[in-house]
Order: C-alpha cells, then structure tokens, then sequence
C-alpha cells in the first residue's frame, strides 16, 4: 500500500474517532499452532478473526460485564521481532456501548473494560472448539504435519486447553489523537521497516529488534540472506485477503446509522471530508506543504506547462553463436 493510500484511509477515519476511552486488545495463537498456521494461512486467521470477534461482543454483551453493544476494529499482524511467525490481532475498541434494553449508551468504568482471565479463557474455548471442527470436516491441509495423526491432534488440542493463551488489554486511549497515533503505527505496517536494516551484504541481513524480555532493549540480529527472505515471505497473506476488519456498532453494515448515534449522544460536531481526495490535497492537509506554491517565494502559483514523457529504448540484440 502507497503513502498515499495510507494517508487517505487514516484520513477519513478520523471522522470515526469519538472522545471517548479506548482500549487496545491483543489477541496471539500460540507457538503449537504454527504447523497448522503454516499450511492453513487463509483459514487459520479467519477462525483467529471470528473468535476474537465473538469473544469480545459476547462478554460485552453479558450484564454482568459491560450489558452493552460495542463495536471495534481488528488488525491482524503474523509475525515477531525476529520475523518469526507470531500471529495476532491488535484490537481498537471504544469504552462504551448501546443497550437496546436500556435504550442509552453505557460507558465503562474508567481504564477498565471487562476482565481479562474470563476473555482469555472465552477465546480459547471458542477457537480450539472450532478449530476442532475444521480437524472433523477435512477443511485443514496437513500433509507432512504430525497432527495428520488423529491421537496427536487431539492431544495437542488437550495441551492447548490446558496453556494460559496471551490475551491482554493493553494501554488504553484517553483521547482521540493517541488513537489516530495509533493507526498511523499499526494498521499498514509490514513485517520489517528499512529503518530497522542496518547492514546487507552478500550473504548477511543485520538488522534492529526489540527484546521484550529484557525490557524492550533494541538488539542487533543477523540473519542468512535467504533465511531473510524466506522469514519475510512467511508474512505474504493469502491473495485478496482482509488484515482490517470492523465488528459490532462499527460494521460496514451498521457503522452509518449507529455512528450519527454516537454522535448525537455526545453531541459531536464534525467537518465533512472532501470525497476522494487528491494525493497533493492529503499531502497538505498530513505535512503543511503546497506543491502548487513556488518554494521561493511561497506565493506564486506553480504552472504545469509541460510533460515530458519516459525514454522508451530497446536493449541490443543479443549475439548468438
């Protein structure tokens, strides 16, 4: 995705952002799985999509936790620091919902959305039981995977019932411009900047990592150019595939409606975006700078008298013997 395109789409979602708290959820599949994510990439981050999903909105819902509707968005990420596979999704979710039995909207309690044990526990009931059914149906491919043996997959099922999952709320948001932070950080990231390459030769990458286990303390790791790239490639979702995907209050089929909703309650005045803007207009409103404007004087107009079109030639023909 060009600057562009990412600068479009941060654009017109600020129109979205409300002010109100936000909460950032990781949802990560453990490191068993990995065989299975491998040969399974399509599948496997559509069932981590739907059981986040159906975590999330089904405890929200519960009276005893938040009773309320909410909506959210989802990011999905499949690797690590080392560029090792570390599937996961980044969830963006506000502080709040609907009631349709109350008829109002319902904030959570501040810096707290609902527990974390329970949601842990939820979303590895609902994907392992799924996960089962896709074993059932012959909709996963193992060929040349230990978990092709029934025994062995239903003991790495009993392992994974049994293992704490990673699922935590992260920082939360207090206010709408660390949310917008948010998703120029996140949303259209790669698996590895050029920023973090320090070095490539011929037969090495070296380039920056973060250490969480010492304190996110920044590393050199150096890694065989063609294990680099087979690492990198690890990380090429499955054509056509959807890495945002939007949930609850904040669907595409709902979002319209129940946004003038929100807005109404908080009573939120927003400038109209221009439609379709021009990448020189997303250029000004993102950085301050005219291309139109002379860079001398900062007044003139800048006039496009003529285009000068590329240099098409043909290589020479190549000798035979």
């Amino acid at each position: 995705m060009s600057v562009y395109e990412k600068e479009a789409w941060i654009t017109k979602k600020k129109e979205e952002i409300f002010p109100y708290q936000y909460f950032h959820v990781v949802f990560t599949l453990p490191s068993e799985l990995d065989a299975i994510v491998l040969r399974n990439k399509k599948t496997m981050y559509n069932l981590l999509f739907s059981s986040a999903k159906q975590a999330l909105l089904s405890m929200a819902g519960e009276s005893k936790y938040l009773g309320a509707d909410i909506g959210f968005f989802s990011i999905l990420h499949t690797w690590g620091q080392k560029l090792n596979l570390h599937p996961h999704l980044h969830c963006v979710v506000p502080g709040g919902g609907y009631s349709k039995e109350k008829r109002k909207w319902i904030k959570c309690s501040k810096n707290y959305l609902i527990p974390v044990e329970p949601l842990k526990q939820r979303f590895r009931s609902i994907f392992l039981k799924e996960l089962k059914i896709l074993y059932k149906n012959d909709e996963l491919f193992l060929g040349g995977c230990l978990y092709a043996d029934r025994i062995k997959f239903q003991k790495l099922i009993d392992q994974l019932f049994s293992k704490n999952w990673v699922v935590y709320l992260k920082e939360s948001f207090n206010n709408s411009s660390t949310v917008i932070e948010y998703l120029a950080r996140y949303t259209h990231r790669i698996a590895i900047s050029n920023y973090r390459i320090i070095n490539v030769d011929n037969d090495n990458v070296s380039f920056l990592y973060k250490d969480y286990k010492e304190g996110n303390k920044k590393k050199l790791y150096i890694m065989n150019v063609m294990d680099f790239i087979s690492s990198f490639m690890l990380h090429i979702v499955p054509s056509r595939f959807v890495r945002i995907r939007y949930y609850g209050l904040m669907s595409n089929r709902n979002k319209k409606s129940n946004l003038q909703l929100c807005r109404e309650y908080y009573d939120v005045k927003i400038k109209p975006m221009i439609p379709n803007d021009t990448w020189d207009k997303i250029l000004l409103d993102v950085t301050g700078i005219d291309i139109h404007k002379c860079p001398n004087c900062n007044e003139g107009q800048l006039v496009l008298t003529n285009f000068i079109p590329s240099i098409r030639y043909r290589p020479p023909p190549t000798k035979t013997a």
